[in-house]
């Protein structure tokens, strides 16, 4: 078991107290990953608990049935991503979901998957290789303003246009294929302190595994799979990914709907809210954890209770 998925999900205890797992439950792990969540939801809920889980790394969904073995017959694992869940998952009958938005730190570690700027590897940055593009293919393909924009609107990199527009010059004398040639091509044109090398490697990833676009869809995919009183419980790393959750939040828990894309009185529909949000601003990690995992402090939790 690579040791790298061990003990790397964040905010455990804060999840449990969110979902409170019970013996009959059932429950899903979205973004199983290291089992970390799914482990501890497993061990609340016995005896009888049961937890459907999915994750698109296929390293990561052996991992987990490796891990879970004890609890054999309460669990089904599969290697799907989150925004699939209700095809397979029972409608209406969960009592909770959990949502770990974080790459995994075996996903960075691993220099072939190409997603670290630290370590030299393919430009690759796929979670599944079912993905039909990868880093490389955008990097070298697509244009200065194509890739302008996925810097600036994946990861608020100041620096996007004079980046993208470098990449679009080195690569006339050849293609860019390496994770550090990459790198050093943003550190060589980046005249901040601090190069952008996270953010430009982040948009990059987010690009490729159509990050955004699946969260939206998951977070409607979880809401169909809870049932009445049922809490979902979401972790995200960057300010993208929690406008996404926080709008879904507000626009879940109001109670109209709009007709059209403007919210405007005359578009408005009356309906009953569909979601709770429970706690206002969203849980942030304990002073304790970050000491112990530095990776789990831009973590925010925010919990939502089915009507």
């Amino acid at each position: 078991m690579p040791e790298e998925y061990i003990h790397q999900s964040v905010m455990v205890r804060e999840v449990l107290d969110a979902l409170k797992p019970r013996s009959g439950g059932k429950y899903v792990d979205g973004t199983v990953g290291g089992a970390g969540h799914s482990l501890a939801i497993l061990e609340a809920s016995a005896p009888d608990g049961f937890l459907y889980g999915c994750d698109l790394d296929p390293v990561a969904v052996r991992v987990a049935k490796t891990r879970l073995a004890a609890f054999e017959g309460r669990w089904e694992i599969r290697e799907n991503n989150f925004d699939r869940l209700a095809e397979w998952v029972p409608a209406g009958q969960c009592d909770g979901v959990v949502l770990d938005l974080g790459i995994s730190s075996a996903l960075l570690e691993d220099a072939s998957r190409g997603f670290s700027f630290e370590r030299d590897g393919p430009l690759d940055m796929r979670f599944s290789p079912m993905t039909e593009i990868t880093a490389a293919d955008v990097v070298n393909n697509l244009s200065e303003e194509e890739l302008e924009n996925i810097f600036r609107n994946f990861g608020d990199v100041k620096e996007a246009r004079k980046i993208a527009r470098e990449i679009v010059r080195v690569r006339e004398t050849g293609e860019i294929k390496s994770t550090l040639q990459l790198a050093k091509l943003v550190q060589r044109v980046s005249r901040t302190k601090e190069p952008p090398l996270p953010q430009v490697f982040m948009s990059l990833r987010i690009y490729v595994n159509d990050e955004f676009d699946v969260i939206e869809r998951g977070l409607d995919s979880a809401l169909k799979v809870l049932k009445p009183g049922g809490r979902l419980a979401v972790i995200t790393f960057h300010s993208g990914e929690d406008r996404i959750v926080k709008n879904f939040g507000r626009i879940k828990s109001r109670d109209y709907e709009v007709v059209g894309e403007v919210d405007l009185p005359e578009f408005r529909r009356t309906r009953k809210p569909i979601l709770n949000i429970v706690f206002k601003k969203p849980i942030c990690p304990s002073e304790g954890e970050v000491r112990n995992n530095p990776r789990a402090r831009s973590a925010k939790l925010r919990i939502f209770e089915r009507i």
